[in-house]
């Protein structure tokens, strides 16, 4: 099926901006040359612009490159700016991503340990 991503194995998402000019063949190359990684591995690769309105996405589906894009109408993504090249996520985090929201989200809840004394 065109476009199905979710068959990815790993997605990775490239901190800080990237010229959204480039198309296929240059964030393959950024894939490749930056982040020292295959672009034709079985990977979702994600790149922001530096408005963060917009995210574009490469995945190899076996026959050839897909590229998706997202334009938001309102609002901004919350894209990591850290000094990280690149960085691995969760399918949780690329869904919190996608909602608006950072993919470094506090635990809702806190586990306690307990101490077992005889």
């Amino acid at each position: 099926m065109l476009g199905d991503y979710t068959k990815a194995e790993k997605i990775y998402i490239a901190c800080g901006y990237t010229d959204m000019r480039k198309s296929i063949n240059g964030l393959a190359a950024v894939v490749q040359k930056n982040f020292q990684m295959n672009p034709f591995q079985n990977s979702l690769f994600l790149f922001c612009g530096r408005k963060r309105d917009r995210m574009k996405a490469l995945y190899w589906e076996g026959d050839g490159f897909v590229l998706l894009y997202k334009r938001l109408e309102d609002g901004k993504f919350q894209w990591p700016m850290n000094a990280e090249a690149v960085r691995s996520l969760t399918p949780q985090e690329f869904r919190w991503l996608l909602e608006g929201l950072s993919i470094d989200q506090p635990k809702a809840v806190k586990k306690i340990r307990i101490k077992f004394c005889l």
